[in-house]
């Protein structure tokens, strides 16, 4: 249960997809001058080198943020997403110029620090992480930081004790690494009590698109909650590997989107099929229901 790391996937082409938008949700929530909290259910270490380390291992960011890197022409989401993730890299190295050589960037922002990065003074983050050494990392990157609050605990069950928040605004990430199949069914759970203790809330939901019936179930069972509102990104970029194994894909269920995330991600998510399908089939698919 303890054994994932995902610095062995930083950057692949489902952070591609979550960072996204997760940055254009947390750009809505900033139009508004009131306060929110950000609630990271399984924030991990924050961030990643991937140009050492475990990311060296399976190079999975050559299939995501590398294929955008050099782009100059993307449209405003992706641009917006890459942008920070330049701003990290260059902070973390001191300039990007090496980074932007090499086709990628030598440090790449997890959730938390793209949170960290696009929340305002009188915003409030909460980080969850129950390995205990990507929790001390995690610690560790964010001493000092008043804003956030970071916890060594199990996030789908810190959900009943931070909601409702008090400006009763939040976006909730909940990114699971899916390790084990009770995860499908925990996520669903966490979902629908969050949603009994702060409907109004957003919660954004990453998950895998494999060949296995779990990741398929869910989000059939997600569509089909009693909510008014909800929106789902689902990309596809890459055949299987011998024997149906690795993910191909992955999707976002959003609750309480930015109204605006629709028309958007039509307008752009066909450009992240182009920009990182590996073979003649790669797709996207948006579906959703507004108030």
């Amino acid at each position: 249960m303890l054994a994932y790391r995902h610095a062995f996937h930083a950057g692949n082409h489902g952070d591609v997809l979550k960072h996204v938008l997760l940055v254009a949700a947390l750009r809505h929530l900033n139009t508004k001058d009131k306060p929110y909290w950000v609630i990271d259910t399984h924030a991990g270490a924050g961030g990643y080198a991937l140009d050492m380390g475990y990311a060296q291992h399976r190079r999975e960011f050559e299939g995501g943020i590398a294929r955008l890197w050099t782009l100059e022409d993307l449209p405003p989401l992706l641009a917006d997403y890459v942008a920070r993730v330049r701003d990290f890299d260059a902070a973390h190295r001191g300039t990007s110029a090496a980074s932007g050589a090499a086709g990628h960037p030598a440090q790449y922002p997890g959730s938390p620090e793209l949170i960290r990065a696009l929340l305002r003074e009188q915003d409030r983050g909460r980080l969850f992480e129950l390995h205990p050494t990507d929790h001390e990392i995690l610690a560790a990157h964010f001493s000092g930081d008043r804003r956030f609050r970071i916890v060594n605990a199990d996030g789908y069950a810190a959900l009943k004790a931070v909601l409702p928040p008090p400006p009763r605004r939040a976006l909730v990430l909940m990114d699971p690494p899916y390790e084990i199949k009770t995860d499908y069914t925990r996520v669903l759970e966490a979902l629908k009590e969050g949603l009994r203790r702060f409907e109004q809330g957003s919660f954004m939901v990453w998950i895998p698109h494999l060949e296995r019936r779990e990741p398929a179930l869910l989000v059939e069972r997600l569509c089909r909650l009693p909510v008014t509102d909800w929106l789902l990104a689902s990309l596809v970029v890459s055949e299987p590997q011998e024997g149906g194994f690795g993910m191909t894909g992955s999707h976002v269920f959003m609750v309480n989107p930015p109204w605006t995330l629709r028309a958007q991600l039509e307008r752009e998510l066909p450009v992240m099929a182009r920009l990182l399908g590996t073979f003649p089939g790669a797709r996207c698919h948006i579906d959703g229901r507004s108030a």
